[in-house]
């Protein structure tokens, strides 16, 4: 990233799809990028400590800050960050529609001085465009996708997604994925993909963030993040790693661990239904409205891999 010397990765589909950014956050710590970190939460926010939030609907969490004690990845992830000797804060978004998200983004992006911000996909339902035959989980995505497209004055915008695959879980048909990722680069908004290499110090940190947080968190611990960890590992196929997944065949396998990339303004271009999310304030709005766009679709037909 010539020219970019501040940062924002910021995980879009909430949860802990923060996670899914450190191998990129670690490397570009290594070149010598101020990064930070920031994700849509899922966390109870309002439990926090009331001195967090540094701006509306933006929460500073560091590892001291009180909270949740069963679920929560932002103080989680800080806790792990200050052990391992690095930058601790990572901020919080609340779930909020487009324009309070927007508004948050806005507000941390001129607190912190930043020239690029990247949403980070855990999986790559982010990519889902509308009329496909399954959107995955799209709701946070979507928010996090309408939200900095309508961001202006920041140098550079951008997705990345890691775990492909994953979101077969929900009902991704991946065929599709790669559908998409094609009429994007079409459209001139695919910037390539690379690989983690599983034994780069960045996919060793990684590993020992996702153990921790799976430590930290036994009764939640991420799926997507554990396959994505296993595949780092070089494990393949039906990989247990916690009962939630008990009802699934799950098929890890190497391409979980490569980060696939776009150009934020291309993608958002590409999306059926992103201008009906624009106005919205909660959450449960973006899900009305995406439930309306499908109402009016009739979904491409999805197929399996041909070889």
């Amino acid at each position: 990233m010539d020219g970019v010397e501040r940062i924002l990765l910021a995980g879009a589909g909430g949860g802990f799809d923060v996670y899914s950014a450190l191998p990129l956050a670690l490397s570009l710590m290594a070149g010598g990028k101020r990064v930070h970190l920031a994700n849509l939460s899922f966390t109870e926010l309002h439990l926090a400590d009331p001195d967090v939030w540094v701006d509306r609907d933006v929460a500073r969490i560091t590892p001291a800050t009180a909270g949740p004690d069963d679920y929560f990845p932002e103080r989680t992830l800080a806790v792990w960050l200050e052990t391992n000797g690095l930058p601790s804060t990572v901020y919080a978004f609340p779930l909020l529609g487009v324009q309070p998200l927007r508004a948050a983004y806005r507000a941390l992006v001129d607190r912190l001085e930043i020239d690029a911000v990247v949403l980070v996909d855990g999986g790559t339902d982010i990519l889902m465009r509308g009329d496909e035959a399954g959107l995955g989980t799209p709701a946070e995505d979507m928010t996090s996708l309408a939200a900095v497209a309508g961001l202006d004055g920041v140098h550079v915008r951008l997705v990345a997604c890691v775990g492909f695959g994953i979101d077969a879980y929900h009902g991704v048909n991946h065929t599709q994925v790669l559908e998409n990722i094609g009429d994007l680069d079409a459209a001139g908004a695919y910037l390539g993909a690379f690989s983690i290499p599983s034994r780069s110090p960045e996919a060793v940190a990684y590993r020992a963030a996702v153990a921790h947080a799976q430590a930290a968190t036994p009764r939640r611990p991420s799926i997507v993040n554990g396959q994505i960890a296993a595949a780092l590992e070089g494990r393949h196929g039906d990989v247990r790693f916690t009962s939630r997944t008990r009802d699934s065949n799950l098929f890890v396998n190497p391409l979980m661990a490569m980060y696939f990339t776009f150009d934020l303004a291309g993608l958002a271009d590409q999306n059926r239904y992103l201008d009906r999310l624009e106005d919205t304030v909660g959450i449960r709005q973006v899900w009305s409205r995406i439930e309306e766009f499908r109402s009016l679709v009739d979904p491409r037909k999805p197929r399996a891999f041909p070889h």
